[in-house]
């Protein structure tokens, strides 16, 4: 392409941009071509900072401006299209609920599989559609074969909810949570590998890890350890309710046993949608939910939780739509923002950072500490005094605020972050001292 049509079309993007809600609510497909023409040559790194083609992406999404979320970890707004199919799905449903529901709706959920499937990057038989990722690790973790002493391998700073799972089995199966300590942050991919490598006995059946650490946004090496349980027999079970959608992976190559994640976070769709992905094991997991055949190899087994929306989870697929404007370039915008806000407050004396912020270890997510404030008072101020939405860390090992922008956040939304940050640093919160 030659540079007087790149400099034409860059220039002519910024005006156009301010029209982009006009295309988004009649034609999505327009917005993703649109989306894409003015990306032309330029690297998913060079997009990262472009105003103009990011003032397409947050006109996806309808937020009140008036309250920032930066909790996006937690859950996420959907983009209007994916908001609209489901709002329109449950119209659908309401007509006649028996007939809509299980005759016209269910069956179309199949083709929600394949797009899922593929967007992950496994074959749709080895793809329930599930309602969250703590569902989807529970039906592993409650599901899979345990004698009395077997251990499960963990750490302690996994999600509380599937350690608190593994508790109740050892109270009722009497089997052993072993777990270990991630370092904070982590420095290398070898040192966590030889931590689990290390923690491994002749009684370790299952391995439960995160892909990423919530608390932390810590990305760990799972294929690396996946390759080694696998050497050895032992079940892995990943966390990850943080990866997909948020960076770049193919979730097939990992060599993981049995994947969770959670669809209302990094890919924008309804909440209350997930799924667990099972490769080759499905026949010999349990159901969370007993069906006729709990020992068959349908993956379907896993989702007769009895009657439940259909809409949701079909509105899944506008999600895997909504990501063709590039997960590649999501990513690096993801990890633009996290940059954004942490180079203005982390040469602060009294700021500590709890992530390691190179690419390969971390994306949007970053957890940060100020000495001498408790982060619960960090976040009540936050949300008292400017409308700002964070998550406080209380943990063994460290604590600090998650903060979590997502692609529809603004410099400015970031930029008022930063300036509530420096109050706090300045005069403590509620004005006083700390």
């Amino acid at each position: 392409m030659d540079n007087g049509r790149r400099a034409f079309l860059r220039t002519t993007a910024g005006a156009g941009a301010a029209y982009a809600f006009i295309a988004l609510k009649d034609n999505w497909g327009e917005f993703i071509s649109n989306a894409n023409s003015m990306a032309l040559d330029r690297s998913p790194e060079e997009m990262s900072g472009d105003k103009p083609f990011w003032f397409q992406v947050q006109q996806a999404y309808e937020v009140d401006r008036s309250m920032i979320n930066l909790n996006n970890g937690g859950v996420a707004p959907s983009p209007r299209m994916v908001h609209d199919a489901m709002v329109r799905q449950l119209a659908i449903t309401n007509n006649c609920p028996p007939r809509q529901l299980w005759t016209l709706q269910d069956p179309q959920i199949e083709l929600v599989r394949v797009r899922l499937a593929k967007a992950f990057g496994c074959d749709p038989e080895e793809m329930a559609i599930t309602r969250n990722a703590s569902e989807s690790l529970q039906i592993c973790l409650n599901g899979i074969d345990l004698e009395p002493g077997d251990e499960i391998l963990t750490t302690t700073q996994d999600y509380a909810r599937m350690l608190n799972t593994i508790k109740q089995r050892e109270q009722r199966d009497k089997i052993v949570m072993k777990q270990i300590k991630l370092p904070v942050p982590v420095e290398s991919d070898d040192n966590v590998v030889a931590l689990f490598e290390s923690a491994i006995t002749p009684k370790t059946r299952a391995i439960l890890m995160c892909h990423i650490v919530n608390i932390t946004g810590e990305i760990l090496p799972v294929k690396r350890i996946c390759e080694i349980a696998r050497k050895r027999g032992i079940l892995t079970i990943i966390d990850g309710a943080h990866a997909f959608a948020h960076f770049v992976f193919d979730g097939g190559s990992l060599g993981a046993d049995f994947y969770a994640c959670s669809l209302h976070k990094w890919l924008s769709a309804p909440i209350g949608t997930g799924f667990l992905h099972a490769k080759g094991r499905i026949k010999d997991l349990w159901p969370l939910t007993a069906p006729a055949e709990p020992r068959s190899g349908d993956i379907r087994k896993f989702e007769e939780i009895g009657t439940h929306p259909s809409a949701p989870r079909m509105a899944i697929a506008g999600g895997t739509y909504f990501m063709r404007a590039s997960a590649r370039r999501k990513e690096e915008r993801l990890r633009y923002l996290r940059n954004y806000w942490v180079d203005k407050l982390k040469d602060h004396d009294r700021v500590r950072i709890h992530t390691n912020l190179a690419p390969g270890h971390s994306c949007a997510i970053a957890t940060v500490e100020i000495d001498g404030i408790k982060p619960v008072d960090m976040v009540g101020h936050l949300w008292a005094k400017h409308n700002i939405l964070t998550t406080p860390i209380e943990h063994e090992d460290f604590r600090g605020i998650r903060v979590t922008p997502n692609t529809y956040t603004t410099l400015r939304e970031l930029d008022l972050f930063v300036e509530a940050m420096d109050g706090m640093l300045k005069n403590g919160v509620a004005g006083k001292k700390s």
